[in-house]
């Protein structure tokens, strides 16, 4: 079963120079996290996993939806920079297009991308689960 991470995801994270890390991360030196396979591609944005959150970039692939809802003990806050997206929180359905934000608050919550397009988003999750 493929992970649904590109080979060029693996080893793209190169060490950031010395005097960039823990401050800067590059375009293409990002940390593939998650697993990848409900069809979600995520990058950390954060520099590592010592802050109080962490800064996802998330792109959810065409005709894709998580397995099951998730609830996790976590503030979340997430902006669409393209595509489109449907997200169920606490069981009320929303279609999130561009430019809009959301918040998840410990509650039950599942994505889905029945769209032709990639959704891409940037996700801040406090306190980090990866």
């Amino acid at each position: 079963r493929t992970l649904g991470v590109s080979v060029s995801m693996l080893f793209s994270h190169a060490p950031a120079p010395t005097h960039e890390a823990g401050y800067v991360v590059r375009n293409g030196a990002r940390r593939p996290i998650g697993s990848g396979e409900a069809g979600l591609v995520e990058e950390l944005l954060s520099p590592d996993l010592t802050d109080d959150f962490e800064m996802v970039h998330s792109t959810f692939q065409p005709h894709s939806r998580i397995g099951e809802e998730v609830t996790r003990p976590t503030q979340e806050v997430g902006y669409l920079i393209s595509g489109k997206l449907d997200l169920v929180i606490s069981g009320k359905r929303f279609t999130i297009h561009p430019g809009d934000s959301f918040r998840i608050r410990g509650e039950p919550f599942e994505w889905i991308n029945p769209y032709d397009d990639p959704a891409v988003a940037i996700w801040v999750i406090a306190p980090p689960v990866y």
